[in-house]
């Protein structure tokens, strides 16, 4: 797996990977949310950070812009939990186990695994990428493209397809202090709950978490 670390890149979405720095990612299937949707959402986020009072102390305006974040997030990821139409292939359990197994297959060999949950249309994943050969972190592009690619082939092979499977692009976010990861691993582990699946989180067969949570 190559490795092109780079702290901050741009494709579609902003990526932002500080070095020892807990990630916590969300992966979709392709054709999961509506364009139109996305578009919405975008411009949303977009005009609430257009709209930030500039005479507010840099560190003010973090928190105002991080808070609009928080927000466009939690609407996309309320809309995958609760879609109705498009691709829902995560519900199988072969392709969930496929995901699974792919997630813990790299602990240790290119992050170090936190915490994880498989819904029927997307899956977040919390993990701090490791230090490389190169004397860098692996790479979450380089991380995404490989997990990406080897869940995309085997999961067409069980569903008898062809065409993409993941949505191209992850959303991703570097965890910022002890608190905030402590609420990620709840939201991660929460997840399964809010969607009625399941009462307890241990009762989902596709959560994880290295952590002793009751």
């Amino acid at each position: 797996m190559s490795n092109n670390y780079r702290l901050f890149y741009r494709r579609n979405l902003p990526h932002y990977q500080p070095v020892n720095t807990p990630l916590f990612i969300t992966f979709r299937l392709a054709g999961s949310l509506p364009v139109e949707l996305l578009q919405r959402l975008q411009e949303e986020y977009e005009r609430s950070i257009a709209e930030i009072d500039k005479t507010l102390s840099v560190r003010e305006q973090q928190e105002v812009a991080y808070a609009a974040q928080r927000r466009a997030f939690g609407r996309m990821d309320a809309f995958l939990d609760a879609a109705t139409t498009g691709p829902r292939w995560l519900e199988e359990p072969a392709i969930a186990q496929l995901v699974a197994n792919s997630l813990h297959y790299r602990h240790g060999r290119v992050y170090d695994l936190d915490t994880f949950c498989i819904m029927a249309t997307h899956g977040h994943v919390l993990f701090t990428p490791l230090t490389a050969k190169t004397g860098k972190p692996h790479a979450l592009s380089s991380i995404m493209q490989s997990l990406k690619g080897y869940t995309a082939h085997e999961a067409n092979n069980i569903l008898g397809r062809e065409g993409a499977f993941w949505h191209h692009e992850s959303y991703d976010h570097a965890v910022r202090d002890a608190e905030e990861h402590e609420r990620i691993v709840k939201y991660i582990l929460n997840n399964p709950v809010k969607a009625s699946l399941v009462t307890n989180w241990r009762d989902s067969p596709w959560s994880y978490t290295k952590h002793p949570i009751p």
